[in-house]
């Protein structure tokens, strides 16, 4: 499992989980998009936002390898700001390579990348 060094680790002063120290021993968590709803909590968006920013200024549009990042924190982003990079794609592999979908991106979280965000300094 490829360890993204300089990657943050959690979300700054919370518990939001960003990568994982070791690969799981029972096996591979598979990524899985899981449905946004429009009243999720405030601190959930924001570690969404967060997330997606470290992806960004980690990798831009470059394509990355899921390595240690959390599957947890990945789903709240798969299929829509973070896509496969690879057909034919397996969920359950730390190899599998993702990129961003720069359009999607733009759409949820415009704060990112017009300079508004705090994430992005």
């Amino acid at each position: 499992m490829l360890k993204h060094r300089g990657f943050p680790g959690r979300m700054p002063g919370t518990d939001y989980q960003f990568v994982i120290r070791r690969a799981n021993p029972r096996g591979v968590t598979p990524i899985k998009a899981i449905r946004r709803f429009p009243d999720r909590k405030p601190a959930d968006k924001r570690a969404d936002e967060c997330f997606l920013a470290a992806l960004w200024l980690h990798f831009g549009e470059e394509t990355f390898e899921r390595g240690n990042l959390d599957a947890g924190r990945l789903n709240w982003l798969f299929e829509r700001e973070v896509v496969p990079a690879e057909e034919p794609f397996d969920p359950a592999n730390y190899g599998a390579l993702l990129r961003i979908d720069m359009d999607e991106a733009e759409r949820s979280f415009p704060q990112i990348f017009n300079g508004s965000s705090e994430w992005v300094g």
